[in-house]
């Protein structure tokens, strides 16, 4: 789940909606127009986070403030649950699915030492080898499309979480002003894309009471978080 703070609003976007905007925006990529396996990257793009919509469906709150658990926040067992169960639903497409497994490795790969995290790494890296050999490529393809996915989920994410400081997946940087996001370099050809993403929205306040938070979430209203995509103007 991603929590959106306005002043007096939590806005909750799912993040199997923010994967499917990814996706949005990476179809208008130059650089994936002609590209061989494009149906397999945009499938792997959009359906990135379906893992998450067990945990989405039944939020959790963090008992110390109140406060919703986000992707970031989120326990390290949903966290890690999410992936193996993500990449297995992609596996009729072993490409997506490969991508999948990767994109679980680079964004944990900081946890890498950490015990507790010692059998997600081998669980994904196993997941990883079987679907690229069922794909019939090799991993170091894998490795020059994974971009496509990383770069995609970098826009989205800074859409969808507000975040305002520059964001960097080498060697675009990311850049959010108000409602328009700036990729560079360009990615686009100079294309503005418009882009919108509906969030569950809740008055901002403290709730310690997880089974009445997540029934008032499924008749919230739902507002509709709006912007641009376009390359940083020179």
């Amino acid at each position: 789940m991603i929590v959106r703070q306005t002043a007096d609003a939590f806005q909750l976007i799912t993040q199997p909606d923010h994967a499917a905007l990814a996706a949005a925006i990476m179809e208008h990529s130059v650089a994936l127009a002609a590209h061989p396996r494009r149906a397999s990257v945009l499938l792997a793009v959009a359906e990135h986070d379906n893992g998450w919509s067990e945990p989405d469906a039944a939020p959790l709150i963090d008992p110390a403030t109140g406060v919703p658990l986000d992707f970031i926040s989120a326990p390290n067992d949903v966290r890690q649950g999410v992936w193996p169960r993500g990449v297995a639903r992609l596996a009729d497409d072993p490409w997506a699915a490969a991508l999948v497994a990767q994109h679980a490795i680079v964004i944990f790969n900081r946890y890498r030492s950490e015990p507790a995290w010692t059998q997600f790494f081998g669980e994904m890296e196993t997941m990883r080898h079987e679907m690229v050999q069922a794909s019939e490529l090799l991993l170091p393809e894998l490795l020059a499309d994974y971009w496509f996915l990383g770069l995609g989920d970098l826009i989205s994410l800074t859409f969808c979480n507000g975040w305002t400081d520059v964001q960097t997946f080498d060697p675009w940087s990311v850049r959010l002003s108000g409602s328009q996001v700036f990729v560079s370099p360009d990615l686009f050809d100079g294309t503005a894309i418009r882009i919108a993403i509906e969030a569950k929205e809740i008055p901002r306040r403290a709730c310690r009471d997880e089974a009445k938070f997540q029934k008032e979430l499924v008749t919230a209203a739902t507002t509709s978080v709006r912007g641009v995509v376009t390359s940083t103007p020179s």
